[in-house]
């Protein structure tokens, strides 16, 4: 799935948020009458993530987001990112030492909560900050995005509010010594394909996931790193206006209605490149369609066969197909 806002800036805006001055001075508040009781004590690693439901959610998100912001992870068995984005959400809530607390939702088993927050597909994650509510992104996304998006919560948290984090003890794992996370077999390889996205070595991410693929042809995180890296590359060089212009005076040219496809992906306009392909598979036959109808079976891949648009489309797909 896409994420609905890559960015904190526009849509989730907490200088617009209703309220953002009660909500301060209540965190305030809470972080005072804390203080005079000796203050929060620090707490372990694995205590920064946390499973929430219903019966919990006052104490543990809403109190607790008075202090440090609480990212909701809504998840559920059944789907497959969730297994992805969860296992990397958990990570970077360790690394992150206690700036953000990280709260994992069942949504099958919290589907009052699921209704509250208006969550259409998963995984979707939210954030409370000092009481607020707010909508971060959508789906399985590239963890550099997600970085940049945690930092400006935490940022926003910081300065708007005064959310300082929690204290973490280094040493509260059993036996006294720090805690570790277990090593994938395939971490280094994945880290060395992050490595490579975030120094813009796009050949060398394609290749670092083409390696764990081989091994595990199944691999969830290899297979939506490498759909996206490879997209990004087909991308990097193209000249947005020119493609735009030639995909608008050649409907008919399959090559140009795809780049402009591959535009439209990235630039978050998720529904835009799907109806595109459908489009152009619909008036056209042969090796051209084809071309589109394979793109736009990547694209899929980039976004995640959970996402609700991946549905529509390829409902739309069919009915131009048969």
């Amino acid at each position: 799935m896409q994420p609905r806002n890559m960015s904190m800036s526009g849509v989730v805006d907490l200088a617009a948020v209703k309220a953002a001055g009660e909500a301060k001075a209540k965190a305030e508040q809470v972080r005072a009458e804390a203080a005079r009781q000796g203050g929060s004590a620090a707490v372990s690693p694995s205590a920064l993530v946390i499973d929430v439901d219903e019966a919990g959610f006052e104490r543990d998100v809403l109190q607790r987001s008075a202090e440090v912001p609480v990212v909701l992870d809504f998840w559920a068995e059944w789907c497959e990112p969730c297994k992805q984005l969860g296992p990397l959400l958990e990570r970077l809530a360790v690394e992150y030492n206690g700036r953000f607390l990280l709260a994992k939702i069942d949504v099958d088993a919290n589907q009052m909560l699921m209704q509250q927050f208006g969550i259409q597909g998963i995984p979707a994650v939210f954030a409370v900050v000092a009481g607020q509510a707010l909508p971060l992104f959508q789906g399985a996304v590239p963890e550099a995005q997600i970085r940049e998006t945690l930092d400006q919560l935490i940022q926003i948290g910081e300065e708007r509010f005064g959310l300082t984090g929690i204290a973490v003890d280094a040493g509260a794992s059993e036996g006294g010594s720090p805690t570790e996370l277990p090593a994938g077999p395939y971490d280094a390889l994945l880290e060395a394909a992050l490595s490579a996205l975030d120094a813009g070595d796009l050949a060398g991410a394609v290749q670092a996931y083409k390696n764990v693929l081989a091994d595990d042809p199944a691999h969830p995180e290899a297979k939506l790193g490498l759909a996206q890296a490879e997209l990004l590359a087909r991308v990097q060089d193209l000249d947005p206006a020119a493609v735009r212009k030639d995909a608008a005076e050649n409907p008919a040219n399959v090559t140009a209605q795809i780049a402009a496809a591959d535009l439209d992906l990235v630039g978050g306009h998720v529904q835009d490149a799907f109806g595109r392909l459908v489009e152009t598979v619909r008036r056209t036959a042969g090796e051209d369609r084809d071309a589109a109808r394979l793109r736009l079976l990547e694209l899929f891949e980039v976004i995640g066969v959970d996402d609700p648009r991946v549905t529509a489309a390829r409902q739309a797909l069919a009915r131009v197909l048969f």
